[in-house]
């Protein structure tokens, strides 16, 4: 199985002097076990629990001190209790035992010296007054599908993930980084479905691992419905919001439903809640602190794109254009560029943000917006001239800065640009393949414009 960049988060955790036990979160089939076990081999000793497993969920429905489930873990699993520093212990599957999770505790109380991750599904729907979260006991981290860079260990482009690395990008690799992103923006970042084609760079062959994904997702998804009516209901959110992803939603109707704002509204939550969608909420502030508008239509964001691509049929479309942005009217690199933002956020409660300006006449709005050292930097997905981009030029009338950035199908510039009133500022344009490098280019542009 391919590296993925959440081992080095993990090495820094176990790193820490108050470490404190970590729980992976994310949607099934995002790979949390795969890396576990990979960050494993850094451990002498490796405790691995299942607790969707009868024998592996015995020792905590029976708990009743942490020094006895500690001695019956390290027996159960022949290893030695004298080790317990050099021991990772993974508790996988864990929301299928919700005192585990109270008992996480324990670990940080009384046997910080051992290494715990647990992971699981829908957590969220944990939360109620029959549990007692250990809060302040327990950090998080998410696992997100494969960004581009993962994708590109996965094949074993070296050289190309060592140019990607470079800042600026020469030009000469420009070509070469294109063609393998329109490969990344096809298949999507689902680790099952890049391992697959990986070893057999099989398009054809991928469509079974789709199907398959998706139905596991609603079959799972399903399970915390609460009548027969909401299950129809989950059902028909989890159908329709991969075709509704990348776009502006309204839960009245949502993919032409005959159901209610409030039915649709839950379904979508409990699909959140899976992390399977974000329903983001557009901002309408050109300063920091973000300050969502939840009174707006929000914008919707599906796990993975290529889950996206295949649901959508253009998959072929994808294969046979020089740029991503006339496909799916742009909806679907505007997508994948909201994807690769989110792969380098690892915290709980990173998401993605947008900006719109609406009036009786028109609307303004801005694709992302990107903290930056205290600034919010706006961000585009287009293609064309600079002349098409007015809701740029009005979002910089109001910014207190003079910087923004472009993601299109060409090559690494800076231009000059103005506001509809006149404002000067600084456009960087970056090919789309650069998304992930969005932090080491915008320290780049400030050497570039002087700031």
């Amino acid at each position: 199985m391919f590296q993925r960049k959440l081992l080095k988060e993990l090495t820094d955790w176990m790193k820490k002097p108050a470490r404190k036990p970590l729980v992976l979160r994310g949607a099934r089939q995002v790979g949390k076990t795969t890396v576990v076990n990979q960050f494993a081999q850094q451990f002498s000793q490796y405790i691995y629990l299942n607790l969707e497993l009868p024998e592996d969920r015995l020792p905590f429905d029976n708990f009743s001190s942490i020094e006895l489930l500690l001695q019956t873990l390290f027996f159960a699993k022949n290893q030695l209790i004298s080790k317990k520093e050099q021991t990772l212990l993974f508790i996988d599957e864990i929301q299928a035992v919700p005192k585990a999770l109270q008992i996480l505790r324990f670990f940080y109380e009384s046997a910080p010296e051992i290494a715990v991750i647990a992971a699981g599904s829908m957590l969220e729907t944990l939360f109620d007054k029959h549990i007692s979260f250990p809060v302040g006991r327990v950090e998080y981290k998410v696992v997100r599908p494969a960004s581009f860079p993962e994708f590109l260990a996965a094949i074993n482009e070296k050289t190309a993930l060592e140019q990607l690395e470079n800042v600026p990008i020469p030009s000469f690799a420009h070509i070469k980084m294109r063609q393998l992103f329109h490969q990344y923006a096809l298949i999507g970042g689902m680790p099952e479905v890049v391992q697959h084609y990986s070893q057999f760079r099989d398009l054809t062959a991928l469509s079974p691992i789709y199907d398959a994904l998706l139905t596991s997702y609603s079959d799972d998804v399903e399970k915390y419905a609460h009548s027969g009516s909401q299950t129809q209901h989950i059902r028909h959110a989890m159908s329709a919001a991969f075709g509704q992803a990348g776009k502006r939603i309204k839960f009245e109707g949502f993919g032409n439903s005959p159901y209610k704002s409030r039915e649709m509204g839950e379904a979508l939550r409990t699909l959140e809640k899976a992390l399977l969608v974000q329903l983001i909420y557009p901002e309408t502030s050109a300063i920091l602190p973000f300050n969502p508008d939840l009174k707006k239509s929000p914008r919707l964001q599906v796990l993975d794109t290529g889950l996206m691509n295949y649901l959508a049929g253009i998959q072929i479309d994808i294969l046979g254009t020089t740029d991503l942005n006339s496909v799916y009217q742009g909806t679907m690199i505007e997508h994948l560029i909201g994807q690769e933002i989110l792969s380098k956020q690892y915290l709980a409660l990173g998401s993605l943000h947008f900006w719109v300006k609406e009036k009786n006449s028109s609307t303004a709005e801005i694709d992302f917006l990107y903290p930056y050292q205290g600034k919010l930097i706006p961000i585009e997905v287009k293609s064309g001239t600079d002349g098409r981009l007015k809701s740029l030029h009005q979002f910089m009338d109001l910014a207190p800065h003079t910087m923004a950035v472009r993601f299109y199908a060409g090559e690494v510039t800076i231009t000059n640009s103005s506001s509809i009133e006149g404002k000067p500022y600084y456009l960087l344009n970056l090919p789309y393949y650069l998304a992930t490098q969005i932090d080491n280019y915008l320290d780049w542009f400030q050497t570039q414009i002087g700031l």
